[in-house]
């Protein structure tokens, strides 16, 4: 396995899809998959090209070792993952909408996720994972770190280890997905939006949606944004619908992409991320990055799967 050139930072978890759309109460049958949005973000980053690392930690279980198992075949370097002898992997089901105007249904191609994570083995990280050897070997050699707002959310223990990433990899690009998740922060929105700017501002690109704007900074203009994030070189506000507006330094570029038949969201935002950082790392402008993202977000929207891979003989899984 080549060299990564990005370590993914967060919590990998086991995914139960709902056999079929409807109720969740009536679903006999789920199918196991493997997701996380960092995971997510990692697996599209080798399927356009670019080697990368999981850094998070699972349980001493069955669930464990399939998710590592998977993810290394799918192509990311997982040496550097933990096993934690006394907390579990975390896992969430995803419910398919039926649209059956069932008072527990969900509108037909909608989905919802049901997270099984408190007391996770990923939430039990602390800023002390990232002196561990194998860590710090794929840190001291990759070209960027992506981290997103999930993981401080996950802990006090992940929040650390969110801040210390700057100093444990000062040479290296960090990307910033806000991912703001309202189930994470009820009860602490107003820390969490605090705690999320902090992060973006700290960082050197970074990708957030118009509500997450509006959450973090307190509008979704794209010059109001960039205003209130000035630092970062690399700013993405993805608008509903699918244009985005993009900042590389003082050029800004609108993009909408042509229409796409969604047969589920969950995942495209970090399919774009991924897909966006390649062409970046591979020296593309800001036009070619924009095309890659868009590129990788589409093969999400058009499946069930949460990322966009290939397998080891490199034909795309749908």
């Amino acid at each position: 396995m080549p060299a990564p050139r990005v370590a993914c930072l967060g919590e990998a978890l086991i995914v139960l899809v709902a056999g079929r759309p409807g109720p969740l109460e009536e679903s006999a049958d789920f199918e196991r998959s493997i997701g996380g949005a960092e995971l997510n973000t990692a697996i599209g980053l080798v399927a356009a090209g670019i080697p990368s690392a999981l850094l998070t930690a699972v349980g001493d279980d069955g669930f464990g070792r399939h998710l590592v198992a998977r993810a290394s075949q799918l192509g990311v370097d997982t040496s550097a993952v933990r096993v934690d002898p006394a907390r579990a992997t975390g896992m969430y089901v995803k419910e398919r909408g039926g649209g059956t105007g069932a008072a527990t249904d969900l509108p037909l191609g909608a989905s919802r996720m049901h997270y099984y994570r408190a007391g996770s083995a990923a939430s039990a990280l602390g800023p002390e994972y990232l002196d561990e050897a194998s860590v710090r070997a794929i840190l001291d050699g990759v070209q960027a770190v992506h981290v997103t707002g999930i993981t401080p959310a996950l802990s006090p223990t992940t929040l650390e280890l969110t801040r210390a990433l700057r100093s444990a990899a000062p040479r290296a690009l960090l990307a910033f997905d806000a991912n703001w998740r309202p189930a994470l922060w009820r009860g602490r929105e107003r820390e969490g939006a605090d705690v999320l700017r902090e992060l973006a501002a700290g960082s050197d690109l970074v990708l957030l949606g118009e509500e997450e704007a509006r959450i973090i900074v307190g509008s979704d203009d794209p010059d109001a944004v960039r205003r209130a994030l000035p630092a970062p070189r690399r700013l993405v506000l993805k608008h509903d619908g699918g244009a985005v507006t993009a900042f590389d330094g003082p050029v800004s570029r609108r993009l909408r992409p042509d229409a796409v038949t969604i047969t589920e969201a969950i995942g495209a935002g970090d399919a774009f991320a991924a897909g966006y950082l390649a062409a970046i790392l591979d020296d593309g402008d800001l036009d070619a990055a924009l095309a890659g993202g868009h590129r990788l977000a589409e093969r999400v929207l058009r499946s069930t799967h949460d990322h966009a891979a290939h397998d080891p003989a490199g034909a795309v899984i749908p």
